[in-house]
This record gives structure tokens, C-alpha cells and sequence, in this order.
């Protein structure tokens, strides 16, 4: 009953907060349409009906001789001789005339043997385009938000690099948090020589110049997505350990605490079940520092060339971009926006989670 009183309040006040609400709503979509990067921006299609037969080159492998072709690696299905094999039902005559038969195919639908099923944004990331003109190209009607200087589709790379952020950030938020919140609790519960310890041993680590260590780390291995997360969550950490430790230092002296250790209640369920909600409200207004920051290390580690490779949708590689080609403002404000947009939902979310964790907001 308490539990379900206590759910009820937290919900209430979180949608009380109305800016938290809409911006959960919106990030929410963003993260969804991110989700599902591969079927939005893609350059295979999604469907090719070819000879009355449905293939998913999205999710398949499919070599050239599939669709009539010579050669069995796989098919490049932008290319106007894949196309006009896919429609025409395989005619010979596409390797010599593509555009002739796809115009009488166009003309007569009774030459129309199958049909291709682009994604909204037929690009990837990844994806090199063929320009008229010199690279980074201004947004047009294929390019919604122009190229960058390699010809790579900007709003591609923003989909694909917003969901890589986001998982970062996630990831390393939630490492960061269980092991500063263990660290903060046991050291405020217990004090005596463990906190004085602890807090010998943070205040050394805290010390550490991370990015000089993650430098000398992308120096000697090749850096990767889960090895910079180890790295980032390795000195996230203790941001969270002085406003834990704060609050279990205050709450292990109260009266239901004393109570508890009276009746024989394990230090562990003491620590979990009645000092670490209270701890809640602090935690979670370190929490938005932790995200945005890890959000903004990514970007800057990037930016210099020390982190993820070039293979990678980056964020932070577009900003670098805008700052080489000054000429290209589109890239600029592209990268700003993405940045902007993003950090302001997550602040304004965990504004509103902060409201509802706190135990002097009552429910009506």
C-alpha cells in the first residue's frame, strides 16, 4: 500500500512538472526514431520485389546474381544497372541501356516485373555521395542538411551519432552511479577508518588527470566504443560519493535508523530500503552533471582525435568538421542544434525526476 502510495506521489509530481514532462515525451521520440536508425536512414533498401519474391536487403545479405546480375558480391542497389535489373525482371538489356529500359519500363507498367522500397533517408552514416558539385554540398532536396567535406550525409550522421550518445551516456552514468553511490553509502554508514580511507584513496584518484590517462590509453590500444566507456566511467565516479556520503552521514543517527539496528535489521537492507530514498534527491541532481557531461567528454575527445574511430558516427567529428570548413555554416549550426536540443531535454528530465524523489513534495 505504502509502495504503490509512494509511486502514485512521484508520478504526480513528475507531471506536475510540465517542462520535464513535454521534454520526456520529446526526447523519448528522438531516442525512438534513433532506435531505429537502420530503417530511417539507410543506404539499402528496405523491401525489393523482384520476380513477384520479397527480399529485405535491410536485414540480408544479397549478392548481384540474385537479381540477374554477373558478379555474386553484393549488390549496390543505387547503382541504375541493379535498379533497372530489379524492375525489368532481369533483362539483359540493362547492362548496355539501364536508362533507356527504365524509361520504357516507366512508360508501359507492363514491363514492371518488382519495385525497391527506400528508407525515408536513402543514406547511411557512412554512405559516400555522388555530388555535382565540390564537398561539403549546401541542404537540398536529397541532402535535407547538406553533406560534410566527405560527402557523407549530415542528417544521417546526426540520427545515427544522437543514438551513439545517448548510449554512452547511459552506460556510463549508470556504471558511474552504482559504483559513487556503493562508495558514498558504505563510507557514510559505517565512517570511522573505512570514510577516512575512502576518502584518502578519491581524493588521489580524483586527482588523476582523465584525459591525459585517456590520451596515453588511445596511444597504445585501439580505442573503441566500450573501452571509452570504461574509461569515462572510471573517473565519473566520484562526483557522486561527497553528496551520498553526506546524506548517509546525517540519516545513520536518526531514530528509525537507531530502531532498525535495535531489532536486528541488516546493515545492507538498513542502507537500501530506509537511507538510501532519502539520498535520492541529492543523487539525482548530481545525475544531469554526469550525462551531459559524458555526453560533452565524448565530443570533445572526438573533436581531438583521441576518441572512437572515423568508422563511428560521431557527433563530435561533425563539430571538428564545422570548425575546418567555416565556408559550410550548415554544419555549424547542425552540430550546435543536435548538442543544444539534447542536453536541454536531459537537464529538464532529470529536473523533473529530482521533483519527484523529493519527500517534501507531497501528493494531492
Amino acid at each position: 500500500m505504502f509502495k504503490s502510495y509512494l509511486i502514485k506521489r512521484r508520478i504526480y509530481n513528475f507531471k506536475s512538472n510540465k517542462r520535464a514532462f513535454w521534454s520526456l515525451i520529446i526526447f523519448f521520440l528522438l531516442f525512438v526514431i534513433s532506435i531505429f536508425s537502420e530503417i530511417i536512414a539507410n543506404e539499402r533498401p528496405l523491401i525489393v520485389n523482384y520476380k513477384d519474391k520479397l527480399y529485405f536487403p535491410i536485414f540480408n545479405f544479397y549478392s548481384e546474381t540474385t537479381f540477374g546480375g554477373d558478379f555474386k558480391t553484393e549488390a549496390i542497389y543505387k547503382d541504375i544497372e541493379v535498379r533497372c535489373l530489379i524492375i525489368s525482371g532481369g533483362k539483359s538489356q540493362c547492362w548496355d541501356e539501364p536508362e533507356i529500359q527504365i524509361e520504357k519500363i516507366n512508360s508501359n507498367r507492363n514491363y514492371n516485373k518488382g519495385w525497391i522500397l527506400w528508407p525515408p533517408i536513402p543514406y547511411s552514416y557512412n554512405t559516400i555521395n555522388d555530388l555535382n558539385g565540390a564537398a561539403p554540398s549546401p541542404p537540398d532536396k536529397n541532402h535535407w542538411l547538406g553533406t560534410d567535406d566527405t560527402s557523407r550525409d549530415v542528417l544521417a550522421r546526426i540520427i545515427y551519432g544522437f543514438r551513439l550518445s545517448v548510449f554512452f551516456a547511459i552506460l556510463v552514468t549508470f556504471i558511474s552511479s552504482v559504483i559513487g553511490i556503493t562508495a558514498g553509502a558504505v563510507q557514510g554508514f559505517f565512517g570511522g577508518w573505512i570514510d577516512l580511507i575512502f576518502q584518502r584513496i578519491i581524493e588521489i584518484w580524483g586527482a588523476t588527470p582523465s584525459l591525459y590517462i585517456i590520451i596515453i590509453v588511445a596511444a597504445i590500444l585501439q580505442m573503441n566504443f566500450w573501452l571509452l566507456v570504461i574509461l569515462m566511467s572510471l573517473f565519473s565516479w566520484t562526483a557522486l560519493v561527497g553528496v551520498v556520503r553526506a546524506e548517509f552521514l546525517r540519516a545513520r543517527n536518526f531514530e528509525y535508523v537507531r530502531a532498525a539496528k535495535a531489532l536486528g535489521v541488516p546493515n545492507l537492507k538498513i542502507m537500501y530500503r530506509h537511507i538510501l530514498p532519502n539520498a535520492m534527491v541529492a543523487t539525482l541532481t548530481m545525475l544531469p552533471f554526469i550525462i551531459t557531461g559524458a555526453i560533452g567528454s565524448l565530443a570533445a575527445l572526438d573533436f581531438i582525435g583521441y576518441g572512437l574511430p572515423s568508422s563511428y558516427p560521431s557527433l563530435g567529428e561533425l563539430t571538428l568538421q564545422a570548425k575546418n570548413n567555416l565556408q559550410a555554416p550548415w554544419l555549424g549550426f547542425s552540430a550546435f542544434f543536435t548538442f543544444a536540443i539534447m542536453l536541454s531535454l536531459l537537464v529538464f528530465i532529470f529536473e523533473g525526476l529530482r521533483d519527484a524523489f523529493d519527500p517534501r513534495k507531497t501528493f494531492k
